[in-house]
C-alpha cells in the first residue's frame, strides 16, 4: 500500500479490525519512511459493476461517490456516519447481489431515493432535488406536493 504522504510502498500493517458492520477490514498502517499513519478499508468485492451514465458513457461503480451524495443530501438530518455506512454498503450489496454486471445511474439514484424515503423525508428531498435536477421552485413544491399526495 502506498504512502498517502511520501508515496512510499513499503507500508507496514499495525493493526487489524473488522468494522462495526463486520462488512470490511479496518487496518492502520504506518510508513517506515516519513512516520506517517493513515487508515485502509479492505472489502469483499463480488464482481465488477459498471454503471451507465446519462449519456451512455460506461464507468467503473464508484462506492466513495455514492457515499459523498448520501453524506450530502444527509448533512444537518440527524443521521450518523454509521448510518450512512451502513446505507451505502447495504446498496452496494444490492447491486452485487442482483446478477446484474451493468446499472444505470438512474437505477441506483431511485434505489437510493427508496431507501432514504424510509429513513428522512428532508433528505429524501435532498438528495431528489439534485437527482432530478430540479430548476425552480415550483419543481420542489411539485415533488413535495407529490409525496404528501401519495402518503410517503
Amino acid at each position: 500500500m502506498r504512502c498517502p504522504f511520501c508515496g512510499c510502498t513499503n507500508t507496514q500493517v499495525k493493526d487489524s479490525r473488522d468494522t462495526i458492520d463486520e462488512n470490511a477490514i479496518r487496518r492502520r498502517r504506518e510508513c517506515p519512511d516519513c512516520g506517517g499513519r493513515f487508515t485502509t478499508y479492505e472489502r469483499i468485492q463480488l464482481q465488477e459493476l459498471m454503471v451507465i451514465k446519462k449519456n451512455g458513457e460506461r464507468v467503473p461503480f464508484d462506492r466513495e461517490k455514492l457515499l459523498r451524495s448520501i453524506t450530502l443530501a444527509v448533512s444537518k438530518c440527524g443521521i450518523s456516519n454509521f448510518e450512512v455506512e451502513k446505507l451505502v454498503e447495504e446498496i452496494r450489496r444490492e447491486l452485487e447481489n442482483s446478477g446484474v454486471i451493468e446499472i444505470s445511474s438512474k437505477d441506483i439514484g431511485e434505489k437510493v431515493m427508496e431507501k432514504l424515503l424510509h429513513i428522512n423525508k428532508v433528505a429524501y428531498i435532498r438528495f431528489a432535488s439534485v437527482y432530478k435536477d430540479f430548476k425552480q421552485v415550483k419543481d420542489f413544491e411539485d415533488f413535495v406536493t407529490n409525496i404528501t399526495a401519495n402518503n410517503c
